[in-house]
């Protein structure tokens, strides 16, 4: 089969690649693959950045997450059969999604939206389930509830914005001068623009915060919420917390106790929670989803679609930042 490839880590482009078909386990969904998204785990993966929590073999298949037609499946399955459409995110050690086929346990999808196309069902898998546990399970947030969701008209903010609204939660964002129409438009009930306000000086007595930037930014962020609220990010550093609850080890957990110094020293002076969200495969979370989706609540937001002999034109493209929603790699 055909996919795009790295062979080593660091900023090299994305090699088109002829690789074997993948192996179907008892419990596996083998899936020709429609359409795929760009994320910027992308880019932390090629980088190298994830090497201390995830071990992959060279080449490896980038891509986190995708939509297709089921071809056949593991003698165990029970929840799929071949000609069912379906989208989904891999678990982290079966990542591949920038290729013709891919070979996933029928716990980490679910069925595609009636109401998508592949194209559109593909940018939804890894932003939905990101927004969905760091709203749900990790913010806790309910209706009439505040949170600052940062970079709302990104791939991951455009979802996040809309999750949020339909939770019944007060949302405010951060956007440019060009995002401003989009994150309105979604529903965001106050918009910060970033160029010209400082939303930590207009903000207050917040619930949570769904940090989307880290570094500074992410610093920021406690002192606009109430003591006892919550902050999570998918941009920051993991700290010791979240090195012993993922099994990191001894060495490691105590490295990122040690880089994650200033993050546990705000945690403490402003009485906050922080947490990194790992995302988490879920079929039974897409499954609740695509409800929202079919309920028309929410809607994907697209800025570009690429054909997949592309895919680096589009991995450059996401990482310029100027994408408004997400970018989508139409494979077949």
């Amino acid at each position: 089969m055909k996919a795009m490839v790295i062979k080593k880590y660091g900023k090299y482009p994305l090699l088109l690649a002829d690789m074997p078909m993948p192996e179907l386990g008892d419990y596996d969904v083998l899936t020709e693959i429609n359409a795929a998204s760009i994320n910027p785990i992308d880019f932390k993966v090629r980088d190298g950045k994830l090497r201390m929590l995830l071990k992959y073999d060279m080449p490896l298949i980038l891509g986190n997450d995708f939509s297709g037609m089921v071809i056949q499946v593991g003698k165990k399955v029970t929840k799929f059969k071949p000609g069912d459409a379906i989208y989904g995110r891999p678990r982290k050690s079966r990542i591949g999604t920038f290729a013709e086929y891919i070979s996933v346990h029928e716990d980490d999808i679910a069925v595609k939206p009636q109401n998508l196309s592949f194209e559109e069902a593909a940018s939804i898998p890894l932003v939905g389930l990101t927004s969905y546990q760091a709203l749900h399970d990790i913010l806790q947030l309910s209706a009439g509830q505040k949170v600052l969701i940062q970079a709302g008209s990104g791939g991951v903010g455009t979802f996040a914005i809309q999750l949020a609204k339909a939770m019944g939660i007060y949302v405010a964002t951060t956007a440019s001068d060009a995002g401003a129409n989009l994150v309105k438009s979604l529903g965001a009930d106050q918009m910060i623009n970033y160029r010209t306000e400082e939303f930590d000086q207009v903000l207050l007595n917040y619930d949570g915060v769904y940090d989307t930037i880290g570094g500074e930014t992410l610093e920021k962020a406690f002192k606009i919420v109430k003591p006892g609220g919550r902050i999570v990010s998918v941009s920051g550093l993991p700290n010791g917390r979240f090195g012993k609850e993922y099994g990191a080890g001894f060495i490691k957990t105590n490295l990122l106790r040690l880089v994650t110094w200033k993050l546990t020293k705000l945690e403490k002076k402003y009485n906050v929670d922080y947490t990194f969200l790992f995302m988490k495969p879920s079929g039974e979370q897409l499954e609740i989803i695509t409800e929202f989706i079919e309920s028309k609540k929410i809607k994907p937001v697209i800025d570009q679609i690429f054909p997949f002999v592309e895919a680096q034109k589009a991995m450059e493209y996401s990482e310029s930042g100027r994408a408004k929603g997400k970018i989508v790699l139409k494979i077949r």
